[in-house]
């Protein structure tokens, strides 16, 4: 009987995926909100929206608002998250234990985000990541971002695989894009953060889960040429 295997290095994208982390961006939110004196909003209203970026989130917070305006609220908003970072977040279940199966049978595995570099990192530490990841890239690590394959690629690179021997797992659109771009396996995750309008099914991932723990049975994985 031949043992089934996890790929041999591993991507990840971050919010939505492995981490839920809605309930820190609503604490942010709603702390910008009262600010303003409008009332706090719920966690289903902005939670669709955090797989977009810090933008999608104040979109969905000030609808009333033109779109300069909350342009120029984004650096208040992410400096408001670092101060909640990770103080309502939670691993999503089962990600831990799948983390630890990838690395008792011999995985490598990073994540690839386009949450700004130094938001990610902050994250690791208060994960016990930060000796675990073996990379980290960030939105704006590069010179490019998610849809962009650049930012796999670089991933992969670093790990010292090529990209095709690597899978990448994402809640987002732009998360299987940019694997395809890269010529990377992908899994999407249907767990995660995503608009009623938005169909998995058309993205063109290699295989689609619906919960953390479906990430334990190495069968479901898709592929690498390892």
């Amino acid at each position: 009987m031949t043992l089934i295997r996890f790929p041999r290095a591993v991507l990840f994208d971050l919010d939505g995926t492995l981490l839920d982390s809605a309930p820190d961006m609503l604490a942010t939110a709603n702390l910008l909100r009262d600010a303003q004196g409008l009332a706090p909003m719920a966690l289903a209203q902005i939670r669709p929206h955090v797989s977009k970026g810090s933008r999608a989130m104040l979109a969905a917070a000030f609808p009333h608002l033109e779109g300069v305006e909350r342009e120029k609220m984004v650096p208040l908003f992410l400096d408001i998250y670092l101060q909640q970072l990770g103080r309502h977040s939670v691993l999503f279940a089962d990600i831990e234990a799948m983390l630890a199966a990838l690395e008792a049978d011999g995985a490598a595995w990073g994540i690839v985000t386009n949450k700004p570099e130094y938001l990610a990192r902050e994250i690791l530490p208060q994960l016990g990541w930060e000796t675990r990841c073996a990379v980290l890239i960030g939105g704006d690590t590069l010179a490019e971002k998610k849809p962009h394959p650049l930012p796999l690629l670089v991933a992969a690179e670093r790990m010292g695989f090529a990209a095709g021997d690597c899978v990448y797992v994402g809640d987002d659109e732009r998360d299987i894009q940019a694997a395809r771009a890269a010529g990377m396996p992908s899994i999407a995750a249907l767990w995660g953060y995503r608009q009623d309008h938005e169909d998995p099914a058309e993205w063109g991932a290699d295989a689609i889960l619906e919960t953390p723990g479906d990430l334990l049975d190495a069968a479901l994985w898709p592929a690498s040429r390892h």
